[in-house]
């Protein structure tokens, strides 16, 4: 009776006991290549929204320039001088003008300036403001670029 017992026992023993393999370790590997995969996306994302916003920076400073040196000084204009000057006194107001004109879908501009280099010459600065997609889930901060340009009024 014992030895049936016995020998009934260890059969059940076996069949708790597995064989040590490599089950599973494959999941681990595909989970790790995953999360870098998602990680290298997430800079891919990030990485060409920042060079976008850069260039909308860009493109938004070199059309407020051209805003502000339309603004000639007619009195000058009419009495032939050259270069003709620009209204240097509204220059900073219309550059402001421009940018709260601009709609972005993504960002929005933070600052302006318009710095007069000549008379007829002036040098816009303008920051854009926006929200990283991907990093923006460990890095709350808004991210600013900036664009500069310069425009000179010709007549002629």
């Amino acid at each position: 009776m014992r030895r049936l017992a016995a020998a009934a026992a260890r059969p059940r023993r076996a069949l708790f006991r597995r064989p040590l393999t490599d089950r599973g370790s494959g999941a681990i590997v595909v989970v790790f290549f995953a999360l870098v995969v998602l990680g290298l996306a997430a800079f891919v994302v990030d990485g060409g929204l920042s060079i976008a916003q850069r260039e909308r920076a860009a493109d938004i400073a070199e059309q407020a320039a051209r805003y502000a040196v339309q603004d000639l000084d007619e009195e000058a204009l009419r009495a032939g001088v050259t270069p003709v000057p620009v209204n240097i006194g509204n220059c900073a107001n219309r550059v402001a003008e421009y940018a709260a004109s601009v709609e972005l879908t993504s960002a929005s501009v933070s600052r302006s300036s318009c710095t007069p280099l000549a008379a007829n010459r002036v040098l816009v600065d303008i920051e854009v403001t926006y929200r990283p997609v991907f990093s923006g889930m460990f890095y709350s901060r808004p991210l600013t670029v900036s664009g500069t340009a310069t425009a000179e009024a010709r007549t002629g």
